[in-house]
């Protein structure tokens, strides 16, 4: 296997972060509780299925972020899919904060991972494998429930900005 760290690539970070910011997703939330029962939480737009048979799914988080070893030591998150109407719940996340739970509506799900209210899916999860890569860790969880509102307009992200969906 070739060494990651070999040859400096031809191109800047900025031209890196520019170029993969040209690829659509969506937005969501991964949330778990923390050993004292404090709900955890940031935004991604990392998240992707990896499997239906099983059912797996995977997020990336940065090796350097605080709420890291809540999730490398948890046994169990929830993937908190946005609507349209949630982009100041993805900005709430994204942004440090001391008490970036205040006030945000949430049950707890079947294993305690908060869900949040108005996603318009969740995705309960056992964390299944954690795998480093660059300067991220990666997670695959098995899904053990979901759930989604048929219809309901997705947050999107593209270029730097907010979106939603428009039928072509």
């Amino acid at each position: 296997m070739p060494d990651p760290q070999a040859a400096a690539p031809a191109f800047s970070l900025t031209e890196f972060r520019a170029a993969l910011g040209m690829f659509a997703t969506g937005v969501a939330i991964v949330t778990a509780r923390a050993p004292d029962g404090a709900p955890v939480g940031l935004t991604v737009n990392s998240f992707a299925s990896v499997s239906l048979v099983p059912p797996l799914v995977s997020w990336n988080l940065a090796l350097n972020s605080t709420s890291l070893p809540v999730f490398q030591a948890g046994t169990h998150y929830a993937i908190n899919v946005l609507g349209a109407a949630q982009q100041d719940l993805a900005l709430r996340f994204a942004a440090p904060r001391v008490e970036r739970w205040a006030g945000v509506a949430w049950r707890p799900g079947m294993a305690g991972a908060p869900l949040l209210a108005g996603a318009v899916a969740h995705f309960e999860c056992e964390s299944l494998a954690l795998h480093e890569a660059g300067d991220h860790v990666i997670f695959i969880g098995r899904v053990e429930h979901c759930d989604h509102r048929a219809g309901a307009a997705p947050l999107l992200f593209h270029g730097g900005r907010f979106y939603t969906e428009t039928a072509l």
